[in-house]
């Protein structure tokens, strides 16, 4: 099947979708970040230079979660008071979504939940739930272990919703005594939320990392 094409809007290159549904990615020639309507692209931005990399993961890594081959095609970069971290937007081999997130060498699968569970305002949230507090979603108990206010960074590749310019913003970390794992994002009205679990880098058998001197 082939790939969903367009040229580049600031500098004209051919801009080649891997994930079908995307909805914004980024020129690799001109840094602009660009919006798809359609068959047609939109220039939103420009791509900010990007905090040195010390991930092993990078755009094209290849993987396995579970019975799915999965392919990075896409990052959000977030900053906070202790460093960065990234979310890596990954397509899995039956075209589907999954979210890959790397900070300081612990590495968590998740996936968008749909519908949105209804959730607080931000600012309620903030009143009802501090760290040791419980939470369930979607039949599972959580307990908030760890409030985060992280900016955005940067961006690179496709993901599938437009995220290039955004404010400051809530993390909720959720956790559970198993490998469970689940995150609630209030970069956005209503808040995303994203559940999985944790996993091990060398469980998820991947290739075409990053190389670093000395590996």
């Amino acid at each position: 099947m082939s790939r969903p094409t367009a040229n580049c809007p600031n500098c004209g290159a051919p801009i080649e979708f891997r994930f079908s549904s995307a909805v914004q990615t980024t020129c690799p020639y001109c840094q602009s970040i660009l919006v798809r309507h359609d068959v047609n692209l939109e220039k939103v931005g420009t791509v900010a230079d990007l905090p040195p990399e010390v991930s092993p993961i990078q755009l094209l890594t290849e993987g396995i979660y579970g019975s799915k081959a999965f392919q990075v095609v896409g990052r959000i970069i977030y900053e906070y008071d202790q460093g960065t971290w990234n979310e890596w937007h990954c397509m899995t081999h039956d075209g589907g979504s999954i979210w890959l997130s790397d900070a300081m060498a612990q590495y968590a699968i998740t996936q968008l939940v749909r519908p949105t569970p209804i959730l607080p305002s931000l600012k309620d949230f903030r009143i009802q739930y501090q760290p040791g507090s419980k939470i369930k979603l979607k039949g599972r108990e959580y307990t908030v272990t760890t409030l985060t206010t992280a900016k955005y960074r940067g961006v690179e590749g496709e993901l599938p919703f437009e995220y290039w310019d955004k404010e400051d913003a809530l993390f909720a970390d959720l956790r559970t005594p198993t490998p469970h794992f689940g995150t609630i994002d209030y970069s956005e009205d209503p808040a995303l939320v994203f559940l999985g679990e944790w996993v091990e880098f060398d469980a998820l058998k991947m290739k075409n990392l990053r190389q670093f001197e000395g590996w």
